[in-house]
Parts: structure tokens; sequence; C-alpha cells
């Protein structure tokens, strides 16, 4: 439990990280590094997003810290930078698959 409130710089902050996990592209982009480090065209190719849509992503993502670049050769290679994102994600997939369950329990019981 807090014993002292956030200041407003804080939860501004807070707020600004969270607004860079509201967009299903990114969490997409995430949800594949999640997996292992990717170049550019492996996102492209496993995400379904074009080129531009993916460098557009990954430029946000690692502003915010979530991922990291690297290069190798002629190429860039990303992967999870701040590894709280990933249990960010865990800890939501986790609440809806409860919630899920929750609603089908309700709607067999309900059928009886």
């Amino acid at each position: 439990m807090l014993t002292t409130p956030y200041p407003d710089e804080v939860l501004e902050l807070i707020a600004e990280r969270f607004r860079v996990l509201a967009e299903p592209a990114r969490l997409r982009l995430l949800h594949t590094l999640m997996m292992g480090e990717r170049t550019v065209t492996q996102l492209v190719e496993e995400t379904g997003l074009g080129q531009a849509n993916v460098s557009k992503h990954l430029q946000i993502l690692r502003t915010s810290g979530y991922v990291q670049r690297r290069k190798e050769g002629l190429y860039a290679i990303y992967s999870i930078h701040d590894p709280t994102v990933e249990d960010l994600c865990r800890i939501m997939c986790d609440r809806l698959e409860a919630d899920v369950t929750g609603r089908t329990e309700l709607l067999v019981a309900g059928g009886d």
C-alpha cells in the first residue's frame, strides 16, 4: 500500500509509458520480441505490419526504453530492453484469461 501520493510529474511519466503500450501494433511488436530478438524484416514478416509502420513503432518503443537496437553488419537487430514490459503483458494476459474463464463459467451455469 502506498503511504504517500505520487507527485503529478511522476503520474504523467507513468501515463506516458502506458500510452505507448495502448497501440495494438506496438503490442504485436513487443509480443514478437518477447520470443527473441528480430530484425526489422523479420518483424515485418511475423507481424504482417508494413515496413514503414514497423520502423515508426520501433522508434517509439526505443525512445520509451522498451526495446533496444544493435547493429550487426547491415542489419539492425531489436530486442526487449525493459523486462518489466514482459511482466506487464503477462499480468494483463492472466487477468484477461481469468475474466474470460469467469464469464464462461457464468454463461455455462446460467444455461443449466
